[in-house]
């Protein structure tokens, strides 16, 4: 929901339910850092969901630390549907290899890794690369996109993919198993759960700061407090990083 239609249904002023959301955010950024370790996963995808603070790109300055377009770098377990790491930053490489470089340091054993071919992962001497060196199974897989027949609508003209290209790109990843479909669907509920992710409203973020938050609190209804429909567990216990499903309250307290 938007800040004010909470204000609305709770009757608190607006900047009461930002210095919750901030307050919240925080310990649940502080919890998910000292959570997630040691994860056991043989299959890990990354991925970016755009959104933008303040104003519109071409509003200002592609360089702007605080405002214009900004990406949420998500990286998932295909099997547990853990989010692993994530970071809401400019998609650069300075941060993809901060994104990359706190992966590695959350799945400390080997696993097959899948990402798109953004050329901050696999163009040259690049995120994977650097981080990682032979350590991992690496693949990239580019979806194709094109519309499926001549029709044209005013009100609904989908493209659709109408081709995959897979490539290995670091030791010997499984190429059937090499995808991103899992990491662009949780994408799906991060736009789907998150107001400040819909796109064309006036939900967006108009501070970074309450972007990661929101997107921190996101994360850990998800792993920790959502039965996930593909195994009836959330994914904090499919993953074996808890025996039971965690409530808010819980969440909050267990960072004081």
């Amino acid at each position: 929901m938007g800040i004010r239609a909470v204000a609305r249904i709770t009757n608190l002023h607006r900047d009461t339910v930002l210095s919750i959301l901030e307050t919240a955010g925080a310990k649940f950024e502080a919890f998910l850092d000292a959570k997630i370790q040691d994860v056991k996963a043989s299959q890990v995808q990354i991925d970016e969901i755009y959104s933008f603070v303040n104003c519109k790109p071409q509003t200002t300055s592609r360089d702007d630390p605080e405002r214009g377009e900004f990406f949420t770098y998500l990286s998932i377990d295909r099997d547990s549907k853990l989010i692993i790491n994530w970071r809401t930053s400019k998609r650069n490489a300075e941060n993809t290899l901060a994104f990359v470089r706190d992966l590695k340091r959350r799945v400390p054993e080997r696993f097959q890794l899948t990402s798109d071919a953004f050329s901050g992962y696999c163009r040259g001497n690049a995120a994977i690369q650097k981080v990682f060196g032979n350590e991992v199974d690496y693949a990239t897989e580019v979806k194709v996109y094109g519309r499926a027949n001549n029709e044209v609508s005013r009100y609904y003209n989908p493209v659709t993919v109408i081709g995959i290209k897979r490539k290995a790109r670091i030791g010997n990843p499984d190429l059937t198993q090499a995808t991103t479909c899992h990491v662009e669907r949780t994408n799906l509920s991060v736009r789907t759960f998150t107001r400040r992710f819909t796109r064309c409203t006036i939900g967006y973020s108009k501070k970074l700061d309450n972007l990661r938050y929101a997107v921190a609190m996101f994360i850990c209804h998800f792993n920790f407090c959502r039965v996930h429909s593909a195994h009836k567990k959330t994914p904090a216990m499919a993953v074996g990083l808890t025996d039971k499903v965690w409530t808010v309250k819980e969440l909050m307290l267990a960072n004081g």
